[in-house]
């Protein structure tokens, strides 16, 4: 069975370059451009990895995964953090809260990506 990725960004060229390395990867992908629906599209695409932006349509990342990892039915979820951000990056490094189980930082590799997914899901 293939393992599910939610893919949140609301950079849709971002977002497609992930669909199609990911889907190439043998991953269903699930994309969301507005991170209000993050958590209705979690209940009905039930995802085994989340692939985050920081701020995601001007909102706080981590606040939202702060929130994903309180709530029962997603705390089992790994987080991955995609920014092009270096201050948020070093922020995450002190914050407790909203941390996420990894981060990429843009420009990255596909490779590394991949990596970093396949580490997560096997956890």
């Amino acid at each position: 069975m293939e393992k599910k990725i939610l893919a949140v960004d609301n950079d849709k060229a971002m977002l497609e370059v992930l669909n199609r390395a990911l889907s190439k990867e043998g991953y269903e992908v699930q994309m969301l451009t507005h991170a209000e629906q993050l958590f209705s599209e979690v209940a009905k695409f039930q995802p085994d990895l989340i692939l985050l932006d920081v701020m995601p349509s001007g909102l706080d990342g981590t606040i939202i995964c702060s929130a994903l990892k309180t709530f029962p039915e997603t705390q089992h979820i790994p987080v991955i953090f995609i920014s092009g951000n270096y201050s948020a990056a070093s922020q995450l490094l002190t914050d407790k809260q909203g941390v996420p189980d990894d981060f990429v930082l843009k420009p990255f590799t596909i490779g590394s990506l991949i990596d970093k997914i396949g580490y997560q899901l096997a956890a």
